[in-house]
């Protein structure tokens, strides 16, 4: 009987807006779970646009457990979900270098050659053709996908606001190469 009543209190009351503020706060693992049900699919199609399944699950555990142990480097001056896209892309760039499998274009202008057969239309088509990207465009892109706004996305990967418009250009200028012009 207490048990039921524990849980029926539990279900009414109300989620807070900004779990990982309330997490930062208490430090009670209701928050932290809240959180996770609320950020982690986002975070895991960000990470796995940026490298392949095993390395998602990995950086997408890593920046949780990042979360957990400097719970108090939260600030709440930017979404929460931008600090954990931040923290995961962090955590990936880490991953990458360690695997000697970074490899950022020195050049942003340098347009992405497509072979032929790449232009196939699918339900998968957009997601492949970003695929291809290079990795700073791919990165752009997909966090506007996710809904980010233009300075969210220069926080997030520590560059200037005009970078990312010129990355994003790139990015669509691509993609229109790859998918063809009637797919904008």
């Amino acid at each position: 009987m207490l048990l039921a009543l524990k849980n029926w209190l539990s279900a009414n009351e109300p989620e807070p807006a900004d779990p990982l503020y309330e997490f930062k706060l208490s430090g009670d693992n209701k928050y932290l779970e809240l959180a996770i049900d609320k950020y982690n699919h986002d975070l895991y199609h960000f990470l796995l646009t940026q490298s392949d399944s095993e390395l998602a699950k990995d950086i997408c555990q890593k920046t949780w457990l990042t979360v957990v142990e400097k719970r108090q480097a939260y600030h709440t001056s930017q979404a929460p979900k931008a600090f954990l896209f931040k923290l995961a892309r962090n955590a990936l760039i880490d991953e990458l270098r360690k695997q000697n499998r970074l490899a950022y274009i020195e050049h942003p202008e340098q347009q992405l050659s497509v072979p032929a057969e790449h232009t196939v239309k699918s339900h998968q088509s957009l997601y492949d053709a970003i695929l291809l990207l290079p990795l700073q465009q791919r990165e752009a892109i997909s966090l506007q996908l996710e809904g980010f706004s233009l300075q969210q996305i220069a926080s997030i990967t520590d560059a200037p606001q005009e970078t990312i418009k010129t990355r994003l250009r790139y990015a669509r200028t691509a993609l229109k190469h790859v998918l063809g012009e009637d797919d904008e």
